[in-house]
């Protein structure tokens, strides 16, 4: 299967070592269910106008412009041209500034994967060496890149043959963490609470299989979106009631890890093989037989 159109295309740069490299993007969302808004009389699809918000009239493409809100609905006008002039070309190169250790990247600043391959044969050696030497030393490389005029820092590890490179946020982009967790209270949580919290967290261990994830809700606007299209009715189903809420942490902690025994000990157990018994059966025989010979 050949690969789609690359995203993006330029130069892998480590110091004086360079290759031509390819970016795709490692996800879509172009499998999931959309819906078009429509006229449910006439059943054609429906497009979008832009509408001055004081005087409701339409407003036409010559007439449409970009604003920066400085105060509660006053807006300076930023004409095309004076965004192109701030605008950064892109020069098609990823400059490895450093490699970092893989987890002192904070999770929350991950964005956009990619996925980097060789762009040709010309800097396949250069590719394998930069790929190899960050497996060796178990690093990411942070990098440079500029995607729709815009600079992002991009890193980059090892995935395979190829790398996997993730766009960052930058640190005005996220939140502080402080103005949410600030005020959760720190109650004295006894030892045999954690301990039995600690049972049921290990009868649930697995290991990551992304393969396993299903996505219900996706499945049910499909299977909807099919019954519709046939002809069939459609029928709705019953919510289930809501559990109340649980008094005693103790208890629930003793019925969940009950639950989770309870469980274990109903599956069936394995079956032997036959060959295992029949040597006993003949085993048996043969001594009854020296018995009543006896």
């Amino acid at each position: 299967m050949a690969a789609p159109r690359a995203y993006w295309k330029g130069t892998l740069k480590l110091s004086l070592v360079s290759c031509p490299v390819a970016l795709y993007p490692a996800s879509t969302s172009l499998e999931k269910t959309r819906f078009h808004m429509i006229n449910k009389e006439t059943g054609n699809r429906l497009k979008q106008q832009m509408v001055d918000a004081d005087t409701g009239d339409v407003v036409e493409g010559e007439q449409k412009g970009r604003g920066y809100e400085v105060s509660k609905g006053k807006y300076v006008e930023i004409d095309k041209d004076e965004l192109e002039a701030v605008e950064i070309e892109s020069n098609h190169t990823i400059d490895i500034d450093s490699f970092v250790p893989k987890g002192e990247i904070d999770k929350r600043y991950l964005d956009h994967p990619y996925y980097i391959r060789p762009d040709g044969k010309a800097g396949a050696d250069a590719f394998a060496v930069i790929r190899d030497a960050m497996k060796d030393q178990d690093r990411v490389a942070l990098a440079r890149i500029v995607l729709t005029n815009r600079e992002h820092v991009i890193a980059i590890e090892p995935l395979g043959k190829g790398l996997l490179g993730t766009t960052l946020r930058y640190p005005y982009e996220l939140r502080d963490a402080d103005d949410y967790f600030d005020d959760i209270k720190s109650p004295k949580v006894t030892r045999d609470m954690i301990e039995l919290a600690s049972h049921i967290l290990d009868s649930k261990a697995a290991h990551f299989d992304p393969s396993k994830f299903k996505d219900e809700y996706e499945n049910a606007l499909k299977a909807l979106v099919r019954r519709k299209a046939s002809g069939k009715p459609i029928k709705a189903t019953e919510r289930e009631e809501k559990p109340s809420n649980v008094v005693n942490l103790m208890d629930a902690l003793k019925q969940s890890l009950k639950g989770r025994k309870n469980a274990s000990r109903s599956r069936p157990a394995a079956r032997r093989p036959a060959s295992h018994r029949r040597p006993a059966k003949k085993a048996h025989r043969s001594s009854a037989r020296s018995r009543k010979a006896g």
